[in-house]
């Protein structure tokens, strides 16, 4: 993304703040707590991961670490995110926890920490000129996971026309996905305008997967 683009973002987020209040999901860009929750759910059938290291792309408030908390234990947590009014709220929230770390860092270009899960939820939901820049993202979080790789991503045939967010095609992410691991596995239904990817570093080959809407 160049500097306009990413300019547009913080202002989109700025807008959403002012209008939602801070530390909200919806100052996030979600419809609610609920479908970032559903989304977080998904996000965490990538493994076991319990007692490792996970890196959150795009962290927000750090929301995934509160859900981590619950439903996983021992996790060392490592969440970057642009927008310092997020990092500021997350970094209040998690400051005597030892093994929470929140950075503020654009993921497209700091040097990123080798960690056992990369985990990125709506982290590629913004439009970008660069028809690729999706691709080399993912690309860029595989090379630090040294177990899986988790992210989703808004269906094209939901948003093919809105002027920030942008929908990928399926078929498109899971081609390249491919090319990077034999073991691609996609989590559909769980919300009609997003899908899941879990790339893992194992080689083995799992089948898509239907989850129901809640």
């Amino acid at each position: 993304m160049d500097i306009i683009e990413k300019a547009t973002v913080i202002h989109y987020h700025r807008h959403r703040i002012r209008t939602y209040s801070e530390g909200t999901a919806k100052a996030l860009g979600w419809r609610g707590p609920e479908s970032q929750t559903r989304r977080f759910e998904v996000l965490a059938g990538v493994g076991d991961l319990r007692g490792c290291s996970v890196l959150d792309v795009g962290c927000g408030h750090a929301d995934l670490k509160a859900f981590l908390d619950r439903t996983a234990s021992d996790v060392t947590y490592l969440g970057l995110d642009q927008m310092p009014e997020f990092v500021t709220e997350a970094q209040a929230r998690y400051q005597d926890d030892p093994r929470a770390t929140i950075l503020q860092a654009d993921f497209t270009t700091a040097t990123l920490p080798e960690v056992d899960y990369v985990l990125a939820s709506g982290a590629l939901a913004y439009r970008c000129a660069d028809p690729d820049f999706h691709l080399r993202m993912i690309e860029r979080m595989w090379t630090v996971a040294r177990r899986a790789l988790g992210f989703n991503m808004l269906r094209k045939e939901v948003f093919p026309e809105h002027p920030l967010l942008v929908g990928h095609d399926l078929d498109q992410v899971v081609a390249f996905c491919k090319g990077l691991s034999g073991d691609v596995e996609v989590v559909e239904g769980y919300l009609d305008d997003d899908f899941t990817v879990f790339v893992r570093a194992d080689g083995s080959t799992n089948p898509r997967i239907d989850m129901p809407s809640p």
